[in-house]
Order: structure tokens, then sequence, then C-alpha cells
């Protein structure tokens, strides 16, 4: 497969315009040629515009950086990895072993007061691929949307399943820092986090996202995981211009 190489110039007029300073449609599909009809880029940016802060907090590189950070975590949760051209991210609407709605171990609360609907099942959906009861029920809150009893909207309405990736990544849940302070710059590692070999990056918010799960694996398939997160984010900038850090792994660090 050819490598489609566009000059991505960031050249904003006003820095308060957020995402659509940073990406427009043709870059779009550029870097999703295969996505699902729902994860169009009139959705992604509609759904941008309830977070102001979004991709547009920090200086430039990191403003870059945060973009395609957020791209690669949602590529990868959502990919058809038939094959290795980093071309198939944003396909998949729901986590598809659970389709038949047999993983009723979402279907919890957690310590928080939102309880599962009966009938109902919250396994992974949209671009993030939101999980559990509690998430479902906390982002429905924040966002005004009945997702509790709705949770399938996540999977079949583009802005909403987007709007749910964006509050994911922007939502600090202690003692987790939010992806998205990360990334801007606006997040600075204690001592204590520095033993944790915590530290900004992209790193960090595969950490944030699924740390227990692919941080401190030697199992080969969670190993493949974690290196297609990173091997979209470094395709992403290849293509879009943008230099990134060297260290981007989260290999060895402390887990949340």
């Amino acid at each position: 497969m050819g490598i489609m190489v566009f000059l991505y110039s960031f050249c904003p007029k006003r820095k308060d315009q957020g995402l659509s300073q940073l990406l427009n449609k043709a870059q779009y599909e550029v870097l999703f040629p295969h996505h699902h009809i729902i994860y169009s880029f009139e959705n992604l940016l509609e759904a941008s515009k309830s977070f102001p802060r979004f991709v547009n907090e920090g200086s430039l590189i990191n403003r870059k950086r945060e973009l395609i950070a957020f791209l690669a975590n949602v590529a990868h949760e959502t990919a058809n990895s038939h094959d290795l051209t980093y071309a198939w991210g944003l396909y998949y609407t729901e986590e598809q072993a659970c389709k038949d709605g047999h993983c009723s171990q979402y279907n919890v609360a957690g310590l928080s007061n939102f309880k599962p609907v009966p009938g109902k099942s919250y396994y992974g959906r949209g671009p993030i691929q939101l999980s559990y009861a509690y998430n479902y029920g906390l982002a429905g809150k924040e966002l005004g949307l009945p997702l509790l009893e709705n949770p399938e909207e996540v999977g079949t309405n583009g802005e909403t399943g987007f709007k749910t990736a964006i509050w994911f990544w922007m939502r600090e849940q202690k003692p987790k820092p939010s992806c998205h302070d990360v990334m801007c710059g606006r997040w600075t590692p204690s001592a204590a986090d520095s033993i944790r070999h915590w530290m900004p990056g992209f790193g960090l918010t595969i950490n944030i996202i699924n740390g227990g799960v692919e941080c401190n694996s030697r199992d080969p398939a969670i190993e493949n995981e974690r290196a297609e997160r990173i091997g979209f984010y470094k395709w992403f900038a290849k293509i879009m211009h943008i230099e990134v850090e060297e260290e981007c792994d989260c290999l060895g660090m402390g887990v949340y």
C-alpha cells in the first residue's frame, strides 16, 4: 500500500477554535479511510464543541500531539486489524464479542449509585469503547444523556459516541490525571509519580485507559494491543508531519 502524505499546516487564526483549526474533513478521511458511517468528521466536530478545552490548551505542538494521541487511542479501540496499514480505525461501533448481550460482567454499579437497568447491557461501545454501568451512568449524568436507560445510543449515534470518548479523555478520575492534562502540559508528575515512571506523553494515556491490562504484560497478544496503539500514534504523526516524543510506551510503568 502506498503512503499518502500531505503537508499538514497548523496556522490557526484564532487559538480558541480548537479542533476545527487542527483537522479538516479531507485530512480526517486520509486517517480513517474505512471509518463507520456514524464516525463522520461532522459528528466528531459537533461533539468536540461541548468540550472547549479539548485540543485547545497548551503549546501548539502539545495541541497537535493531543489530537493524534486521542485519534490513535480511539483508532485502536475500534480497529478492524486485519492488516498492518493502520487504515482501519473507527471501524467497529461496539465490542464484537459481546454483541449478543452475554457480557454480564459489565452490568455493575461498582461503588457508584448508577445501577444497571434490567435488560440492558453495558459492554464496550463507541470510539473509546465505553464500558460498565457506572461509566455509562456517570457519562450520561455529566453529558445530560440517558445512557443508563439507552446504552445502545453510544454505538448508534456518532455524535453521542464521540461525546463519550472526549468526555472520558477530558475527565480526571483520581488518582489518574486526565489524558487531556497529560498531553497538553497541564499535568506535572510528583516525586512519587516519577518513582512509578509516570511521565507526560502518549504512554501514560495508555496507562490511564487500560494500563492494568496492557502496561505490564509480556503476553504476546497483549503486547500486540499496546504496540498497535503506539503504531497508530506514530503513523498519524508521520502522515501529519508532527514530531512526537521519543518514548511513547507504558511498559514498566506502575499501573493505577
